[in-house]
């Protein structure tokens, strides 16, 4: 079987599906890897070292006319779907969830699509190939480096000849990967540190990082299932706000990571609570997307400075800004997912499995995630190419 990688063409994208270190682990099960000339340039690896580890380099012509399967971080670009031939298969981060018609574009192509964002997270042995986790930890890393940096002051508690200088205080909303990996940075960076999520198991791990956990009384238990926070209702999110505006007035740097997969992430910071907030603070909003934010006025990929001082970096990709290690991290985890999918040298489908059903979105020709199939239109749903109804 043939793997190939493609080299990634979003704006501002760095990170790379395999690095060469991966190469020799796959090619006992059968797989031989390709390189899209340049594909790892971004992080760092040239083509020789891919070259030395045993991969062939290529054009992107020969990549798509010869690869078994294409491998990717972020969405292919709608211009490269046509490349695709039926039977081919495409493994990444293609967020089928938050759009759909990806999914339905490439089942009309007869393209087997494979997404890790759909991982069952719950499962102890499908860790290794958790890409979300590597790489909000990667993300959360980097928020507390961009918080620091934009922050006028110092993080931490500094005694010298000219004066002493007080940390910051810094708070956390949400305790996911990201959560934990920003509140472990910041505290590291010296800065006083609270965290908060909507889950009260998160409590002893914000407290295992010597930060506060901020407990509020307007919401009740916001667990979900697969390991995400559940979407709170609107009368718990409007007494979540009006509690958390007072808190958040009282911290010089806030930064928030909540997202709810396929929606519109859930807002934490009003505009209320920005004008409550002293000059010179500043936001780190994890949540900005295309769908919305966490924080009122957050654009993603921008940073816009409010009326009364107060700093927002919509942070929409930070994973791409440390490439060598989010793609490190990625790679381990498309590898290990690859591996478990692979029988015989060829990938193996088989949806019956708990990790393939959640992975899989399309198939000989058919949506099979149900998921996905049942945010298609009902004109798609219909069609004879979509599977989705579960009959």
């Amino acid at each position: 079987m043939k793997a190939a990688v493609v080299k990634e063409t979003a704006p501002g994208e760095r990170r790379v599906a395999l690095v060469p270190d991966a190469i020799a682990k796959l090619r006992p099960a059968g797989i031989e890897v390709m390189i899209e000339r340049g594909a790892g340039d971004g992080a760092w690896l040239s083509d020789a070292a891919y070259a030395d580890a045993g991969a062939a380099i290529v054009s992107a012509a020969e990549l798509y006319e010869t690869a078994d399967v294409i491998l990717t971080v972020t969405k292919p670009p709608a211009a490269t779907i046509s490349k695709l031939r039926k039977g081919q298969a495409i493994i990444g981060m293609l967020a089928p969830l938050t759009d759909p018609g990806l999914a339905a574009a490439l089942t009309a192509q007869g393209v087997t699509a494979i997404s890790v964002d759909g991982l069952p997270r719950t499962l102890s042995r499908a860790q290794p190939m958790d890409a979300l986790s590597s790489q909000s930890n990667v993300a959360g890393y980097k928020a507390a480096l961009v918080a620091a940096a934009t922050f006028g002051r110092f993080f931490p508690m500094l005694i010298t000849a000219a004066g002493t200088a007080r940390p910051a205080k810094v708070l956390v909303l949400g305790a996911g990967v990201a959560g934990l990996q920003a509140i472990g940075t910041a505290k590291r960076l010296g800065a006083v540190v609270s965290g908060y999520d909507v889950r009260p198991a998160s409590k002893g791990e914000v407290e295992s990082l010597g930060a506060t956990f901020l407990e509020l009384t307007s919401v009740e238990t916001g667990a979900g299932e697969g390991g995400y926070a559940r979407e709170l209702t609107a009368e718990e999110r409007q007494a979540q706000q009006e509690e958390l505006t007072g808190h958040i007035a009282r911290h010089d740097v806030v930064i928030t990571t909540a997202q709810v997969p396929g929606r519109r992430p859930p807002l934490l910071v009003t505009d209320d609570a920005l004008k409550a907030m002293s000059p010179g603070s500043v936001i780190v909003d994890m949540g900005a997307s295309s769908l919305g934010g966490n924080v009122t006025g957050s654009r993603p990929g921008e940073t816009v400075v409010t009326e009364n001082g107060v700093t927002i970096v919509g942070a929409d990709n930070l994973p791409a800004t440390v490439p060598t290690a989010a793609s490190n991290a990625y790679s381990r985890n498309i590898s290990a997912l690859l591996l478990h999918m692979t029988k015989d040298g060829a990938l193996a489908i088989d949806t019956a499995d708990e990790i393939q059903a959640g992975v899989v979105i399309a198939h000989d020709g058919k949506v099979v995630h149900e998921g996905v199939a049942s945010l298609l239109s009902p004109q798609t749903k219909g069609d004879a190419n979509v599977d989705g109804t579960g009959n």
